[in-house]
């Protein structure tokens, strides 16, 4: 079975690829991922605030370290020629590159233009295929307006598209009120994917220390409802690549991403539950499928199951909800 697929332009010889996550922080991992069948890898966020930080922590150290002697000035270049913390990142892509076909797209999340269009290019400049842009950001000043937020996000997509000539995808959260209108909006200012949809981590609280929690929780199966809704609203109606994000725990998650119109669908859970070497499950379980239902390829069923190609376009809609809700006994 051909399950050859192409996202935002790139070539993949499979629909299967890595999410960000720090699994892929490794060569060796981005290597073996490759082996055992993904179509391409997502490297790990780059985050800015992590940069940041760590400039200003070099600002110290040269500031209090000039005071003790002139001459110590000249032991450490300007930081406008040196990117501190972006490094050992920019590394990580070249060596991949290096090392495996299957492309390998950066992860950017930044807080400022600057900073979005400055490591943009240094991403690029370091051999990436694409970049995928993590706005994580929320909301929480009640005096931003929805349209304020809006343009946050597109004068990010327009900043980054003017300093790149490589694909751009757009890692978005499910928040919007007008979800499509925003994509068509998105794919206006230049983005090439959107990827549905980030999970933001959020806070707990632990009741008998009277602290915020922070911790990891991989997603589920159960969670891919909502994305699985707006890709097959999206399919066919907007111009943009469709990555389907959350819930991947095999390949039956997979398929209905594919189903709904989804281009390449990502995990990273999966491999953490179950090792990089799933991939070939996967990929083996995704084909046998397809061979059980008599499909030859991707294309033969992607958006099959999609809003504009279903008999019931209504099944996505309210009458869907009221008929559901007359089953409840």
């Amino acid at each position: 079975m051909n399950i050859h697929t192409k996202y935002m332009g790139l070539a993949l010889n499979s629909p299967i690829v890595v999410s960000a996550s720090t699994l892929s922080e490794q060569t060796a991992n981005i290597v073996q991922m490759e082996e055992y069948g993904a179509g391409a890898v997502v490297m790990s966020s780059l985050f800015e605030e992590q940069i940041r930080r760590e400039e200003e922590k070099f600002r110290t150290v040269m500031s209090e370290t000039s005071y003790s002697f002139a001459e110590a000035l000249d032991y450490f270049p300007d930081l406008t020629e040196f990117n501190v913390g972006s490094d050992e990142y920019l590394e990580n892509i070249r060596k991949a590159k290096e090392r495996v076909k299957i492309p390998v797209i950066a992860s950017l999340n930044g807080i400022t233009n600057e900073g979005w269009i400055e490591y943009s290019k240094l991403m690029e400049d370091a051999g990436a295929d694409g970049i995928e842009v993590n706005i994580f950001f929320i909301p929480g000043d009640i005096t931003m307006s929805s349209p304020e937020v809006e343009h946050r996000y597109l004068n990010i997509i327009q900043s980054i598209k003017r300093a790149v000539s490589i694909p751009v995808a757009v890692k978005l959260n499910p928040y919007f009120s007008a979800m499509g209108n925003m994509s068509l909006r998105m794919k206006q200012a230049g983005a090439d994917a959107l990827v549905l949809f980030n999970r933001f981590y959020q806070p707990d609280f632990d009741i008998n220390k009277l602290a915020i929690t922070h911790d990891l929780q991989y997603s589920e199966s159960n969670e891919i409802r909502l994305p699985l809704m707006w890709i097959a609203l999206l399919y066919g109606k907007v111009d943009l690549s469709l990555a389907a994000t959350t819930g991947v725990q095999s390949a039956t998650e997979v398929i209905k991403y594919i189903l709904a119109g989804a281009d390449v669908v990502m995990t990273a859970s999966s491999l953490y539950k179950n090792g990089i070497p799933y991939l070939r499950t996967m990929n083996k379980d995704l084909q046998d499928w397809m061979y059980r239902m008599g499909f030859d390829n991707l294309t033969a069923f992607r958006g099959s199951m999609s809003q504009q190609h279903i008999a019931d376009p209504t099944a996505y809609e309210r009458a869907n909800y009221i008929r559901i809700l007359e089953r409840i006994q």
